[in-house]
């Protein structure tokens, strides 16, 4: 991402070599080529890709069009949060120069966050730092094209931030080319909210779980796996007992209706939670605890 953005070095930490060779063992070396694209904006089965030699870059796209976030040169290590949350990709990674990563899976990615805790720091960070920056910079795979005077409107981007979904706002009535975009995507003004998701799929004034169905956001449930907890409702409590469910060793399951953060995720301000003496909003709250 660009080096204007802040916190450059923690959003895209250098690996040493002592680093790189704890991971040698969770991943597989291979060769690439330039052009070769490593993975695509929406895709879901992808590992991390650590770089030995040559360089790599990773590419927003939003209306169609490829905006370089980064180029990453050895030692640096593509992912963000959807990386260990098992949802599709935001953005596309492409080789700029030849050389050679290492790719870990998103099993083996787990598997060195719980046994290398310095790591795991360092992969949790860099993560958190660039979903923050994708969504404060709208970059994703969602364009939204609504109005300020529609209420769906105002529910979808509600839940899309809630969830803490990048997306790129298009308004109908200040927007310079929206006629543009409605008549590429065949939309009338009478549709909308218009939800685009991954540049084709067109949902017209879709509900909350349409939306979530179609970025993602619902994680697939087994019906043979077996759960040692199961927390009904992801709001503060919910989320602490998860987290230290999961930490004593259980397998966990969150079920909830809305977003991460429940009543509290809406509050602007919680002045009195631990560990947090100058306040913090309830949805910031729910993002460290979903991560």
């Amino acid at each position: 991402m660009p080096a204007t953005a802040e916190n450059p070095d923690r959003m895209f930490p250098v690996l040493d070599s002592t680093q790189i060779q704890e991971l040698m063992p969770f991943g597989d070396t291979r060769q690439v080529a330039p052009g070769e694209i490593l993975y695509e904006q929406g895709d879901e089965e992808h590992g991390v890709f650590v770089v030995l030699n040559g360089s790599i870059e990773i590419l927003g796209v939003v209306k169609q069009a490829e905006s370089r976030l980064a180029v990453l040169r050895p030692g640096m290590f593509t992912g963000e949060v959807n990386q260990i949350s098992g949802r599709r990709s935001l953005v596309r990674c492409r080789v700029c120069e030849p050389g050679e990563v290492l790719e870990i899976s998103r099993e083996s990615l787990r598997d060195v966050m719980q046994t290398h805790a310095g790591l795991g720091e360092t992969f949790l960070r860099a993560f958190a730092l660039r979903r923050v920056y994708l969504i404060s910079n709208s970059v994703g795979d969602a364009l939204l094209i609504g109005s300020s005077h529609s209420a769906d409107t105002l529910r979808l981007k509600t839940f899309l931030a809630r969830n803490g979904h990048p997306y790129t706002y298009v308004d109908v009535e200040s927007d310079a080319d929206v006629q543009d975009m409605l008549d590429h995507f065949g939309i009338r003004v009478s549709d909308i909210p218009v939800l685009i998701c991954r540049g084709e799929l067109v949902l017209r004034n879709p509900s909350n779980a349409e939306t979530a169905d179609c970025f993602g956001l619902n994680a697939g449930i087994d019906e043979n796996e077996i759960y040692d907890l199961i927390v009904v409702g992801a709001g503060p409590s919910g989320l602490a007992a998860a987290v230290y469910g999961a930490s004593e060793g259980l397998k966990v399951l969150v079920l909830e209706s809305n977003a991460p953060g429940g009543q509290a995720g809406s509050s602007s301000r919680i002045e009195n939670y631990l560990g947090f003496p100058t306040g913090i909003s309830g949805q910031d709250l729910a993002g460290r605890a979903f991560v």
